[in-house]
């Protein structure tokens, strides 16, 4: 089963890589770009019988600082 596991910063706080990318599009002659957060996508191919605890507990105790970053889980297919 595939699954994606998309991570990104809690509200309020700083993104660095978002406003560094901000800075860039400014820079390119985008306008009207407002805010950007920059986040992660990790894609997974675990077994079929996988369960949402588990999948939960790997994004809680590896894949997302639980401090600073929140995760949602997408299986695909």
């Amino acid at each position: 089963m595939k699954v994606n596991v998309h991570v990104s910063l809690k509200p309020g706080v700083l993104d660095p890589q978002g406003r560094a990318i901000h800075h860039a599009l400014e820079g390119l002659g985008f306008a009207g770009v407002n805010d950007v957060r920059a986040g992660r996508l990790i894609e997974l191919d675990v077994a079929d019988d996988t369960s949402d605890a588990a999948l939960d507990d790997m994004c809680r105790k590896l894949l997302a600082n639980m401090v600073i970053e929140n995760y949602r889980i997408e299986k695909v297919g």
